[in-house]
């Protein structure tokens, strides 16, 4: 089955085809298990793979059901004693603010589901009686861009890349590659069926604590029943991938926290349209309490900065500054949308409560909008006007 795998998708490392393998065995022993991990397929761009591991899944797991624009009610009905595996496609249309009324409702399913014993009530039948429907099931979810905290959370994650050249995969059709397939998927399903007994018993040593653990047990346990080098294999693995989860982590977190810095810096300087990047990186390291005086092998420097802001779509430009000094400097309002997006409550600050209308350093007058500071790009967002517009 490993090799099968590997033959139709390259996936980023060995460690990921490992934790894709025991993945896929531990879907046809669902019914003897106490978690169901997700398995979260992402990619930064299209063409990364990740539907491809979807279209191998399908031929390789148990009873799969692939829930494209299925709404949450038929999934709700769908999971009974003997779930389905889900798998879920384009999971960032799915879960985009658009969709936020579904899109809650499938989440809390997924996250329930990854517990026994975790049913969704609802209000059913002639008689509009309150039901529990069983949520249990295990789930591949595929999506550009990263998915919900808590479902990454319960999840064995895959980060997709592009192929390098080079990297060759087998074509993958439908009516070829589906026999061989189909043919590995039943006969390890008649290798487990047997043992379900055996790995419910089984409380196997974890090279990792709390969810992490609750996430990777079936795993283990299907490498501890298959022996050989499974065991340390799968555990390697399991430390491998939580271990660049956690980094991740990390950086998100660090990456926040640079974000409201700067923040406070701009009030601190009375939020000026721009401030020097030089300027900006000082600030930031006299914090004592701050990483940023030890960030890198010297401490934060403009280079790291710009780094860091690079995933906000944050950059450097060149303005103007008053008595004709041109200098890298950061405008103000380009991290507004970051702000708005992953500090939320800064901005929930700022707008309550509301300074009077034209007072505001950030609030254009209604009859002369402000005009661009000659040498820099548009005061503005991308694509809107100058300037946060005021609320009706």
């Amino acid at each position: 089955m490993r090799s099968a795998i590997g033959k139709y998708v390259v996936l980023p490392d060995e460690e990921a085809l490992t934790a894709v393998t025991l993945w896929v065995a531990a879907t046809h022993i669902q019914t003897a298990l106490q978690h169901a991990p997700r398995l979260a397929v992402m990619s930064p761009t299209k063409g990364c793979g990740k539907s491809r591991v979807l279209d191998v899944l399908y031929e390789t797991v148990h009873d799969p059901m692939m829930t494209v624009n299925t709404s949450p009610a038929v999934i709700f009905r769908t999971i009974g004693k003997i779930p389905p595996t889900l798998l879920v496609d384009e999971a960032d249309t799915i879960f985009s603010p658009k969709a936020a009324g579904d899109s809650e409702i499938l989440r809390g399913l997924l996250n329930a589901g990854h517990q026994r014993n975790r049913p969704a009530w609802r209000i059913s039948g002639p008689e509009h009686k309150p039901t529990p429907f069983p949520t249990f099931a295990m789930a591949a979810i595929a999506g550009i861009g990263d998915l919900p905290d808590t479902i990454t959370d319960r999840s064995v994650v895959l980060r997709m890349q592009k192929r390098k050249p080079g990297e060759k995969v087998a074509p993958f059709r439908t009516r070829y590659a589906a026999p061989e397939l189909n043919a590995l998927r039943d006969r390890l399903a008649a290798w487990l069926g047997p043992l379900r007994g055996t790995a419910a018993r089984m409380v196997p040593a974890m090279p990792v604590e709390d969810r992490a653990a609750d996430t990777w047990e079936p795993l283990v346990i299907i490498a501890d029943l298959a022996g050989g080098h499974w065991p340390a294999q799968a555990r390697a693995a399991c430390l491998a991938m939580t271990r660049h989860e956690a980094v991740l982590d990390e950086q998100t977190s660090l990456k926040t926290r640079l974000l409201r810095d700067i923040h406070r810096i701009f009030e601190q300087a009375k939020n000026p349209e721009a401030l020097p990047t030089l300027d900006l990186v000082a600030a930031l390291i006299q914090d004592a309490d701050a990483p940023w005086a030890d960030h890198g092998a010297k401490g934060l420097n403009a280079y790291h900065l710009g780094n860091l802001l690079r995933d906000f779509g944050i950059g450097p430009v060149n303005y103007r500054f008053d008595q004709g000094k041109q200098a890298k400097a950061y405008l103000r309002n380009r991290f507004l949308d970051a702000w708005a997006r992953h500090c939320p409550d800064l901005v929930q600050a700022e707008a309550s409560p509301e300074p009077a209308y034209g007072t505001s350093p950030d609030r254009p007058t209604q009859r002369k909008p402000p005009t661009a500071p000659a040498g820099s790009l548009p005061v503005g967002l991308p694509g809107g006007p100058a300037g946060p517009k005021r609320m009706p």
